[in-house]
């Protein structure tokens, strides 16, 4: 099969920057496919970070501290940026000012100023594909409550609760770094750090938020700074965001979390939906598990657990017996987003899609109204 080559080039180079390389590097791992992601250029302030990509991919054939450089070059068809959140304005509207096709990191802006601002740019570049990076609907359990959803299968549902929680800032003497500080997180905190992720499910299938009453704390006050020095944490470490939703057939509680502290969770993403037909529960804390409860008038009620098989979005040679984990899910998104690129949102291989520019723009309006609440005690309705 012939594949459409995507030239990629590459804004941030920690973390997740090489995540990205290494879905590159293991691209044969998916079958059936038609398109080729390759890494032709890396931007970075790290000279080394730089370096590593060069060092592992042999497609790296430009590299630059400056990243309007990097856009200048026409060989580059799509960015992967991840930078910390008071960059993202002015990089993200210049990489869609330039033409290259945009996969971003959350939250597309420090505060809903700077995600108006994104916005206005993308609406006026019709022809440039902008996504936000969530990779966990795409755990096959994850999926396939997807898939449950767009069945109707839950009937009236009762209540929706969905969560992002992990723990490592549980540790006082962990470093401070730019996510505890507002000039570069934002007021939001851990909303804006990991909200998105927590969002892009109940967003794309309609469940808005019309109100929200909010519970944010502040565990650790201050936190070393690597000289020796204390200084404090300014950023929320917990969100608990109590929401009315309302659809045009539905209405329903719904518990959004974001948690920094979280004893015991290393990283956990959940989502569960509970119905007067049917109910589902997936979480990556066990990741091979989904649990389901039909429900028939006057039946029984009763949990059902089954190990979920290596079912994902896009086949794969891995085999059914085997465990789906985080680097398969970030492989499985960014073919989603290879997949749109190549053959547009109507003619993709599989439905579900990356978070897109309106789903942030949501979820701004949330982290606002949640931080109103917060200042006021009041639960604050959406407008």
């Amino acid at each position: 099969m012939a594949k459409q080559k995507i030239r990629f080039g590459i804004i941030g180079c920690g973390l997740m920057g090489r995540e990205f390389a290494s879905v590159v590097s293991r691209w044969c791992h998916l079958t059936g496919v038609d398109f080729q992601p390759s890494i032709v250029a890396v931007c970075d302030s790290n000279e080394d970070m730089m370096n590593w990509f060069e060092e592992h991919l042999p497609s790296v054939t430009f590299k630059t501290n400056d990243y309007k450089e990097l856009l200048e070059q026409n060989d580059i068809d799509a960015i992967y940026c991840a930078v910390p959140h008071h960059l993202h304005e002015q990089i993200y509207t210049d990489i869609v000012r330039a033409g290259k096709h945009l996969l971003g990191e959350k939250p597309f802006g420090i505060d809903q100023k700077a995600n108006e601002a994104i916005l206005k740019v993308i609406d006026e570049h019709p022809d440039v594909i902008v996504r936000c990076s969530s990779e966990f609907p795409f755990f096959p359990g994850a999926y396939q409550l997807g898939q449950w959803i767009r069945e109707n299968k839950f009937g009236k549902i009762i209540e929706v609760e969905a969560g992002f929680w992990h723990s490592s800032d549980l540790n006082p003497k962990k470093e401070i770094n730019w996510k505890r500080m507002v000039a570069t997180n934002g007021e939001y905190g851990c909303m804006g750090d990991l909200g998105m992720h927590v969002l892009h499910m109940p967003l794309r299938f309609g469940w808005k938020p019309q109100s929200v009453y909010s519970l944010l704390t502040q565990v650790v006050d201050e936190r070393p700074e690597g000289k020796g020095q204390m200084v404090p944490c300014e950023t929320w470490d917990n969100a608990i965001l109590s929401c009315d939703v309302k659809t045009e057939d539905q209405h329903f509680p719904m518990i959004l979390s974001t948690k920094r502290i979280a004893p015991g969770h290393a990283n956990t993403w959940f989502l569960r939906v509970n119905g007067t037909e049917f109910s589902a529960e997936f979480s990556t804390k066990n990741p091979k598990q989904l649990a389901a409860l039909p429900y028939e008038v006057g039946g029984p009620q009763a949990w059902h657990i089954q190990d979920v098989p290596y079912t994902s979005a896009y086949q794969t040679i891995t085999g059914g017996i085997f465990e789906f984990g985080f680097s398969d899910s970030i492989l499985q998104m960014w073919a989603a987003f290879c997949d749109e690129i190549t053959n547009g949102r109507e003619n993709m291989q599989q439905p579900f899609y990356c978070a897109d520019p309106q789903e942030a723009k949501e979820s701004h309006q949330l982290f606002t109204a949640a931080l109103k609440s917060q200042k006021t005690g009041n639960t604050i309705t959406l407008t």
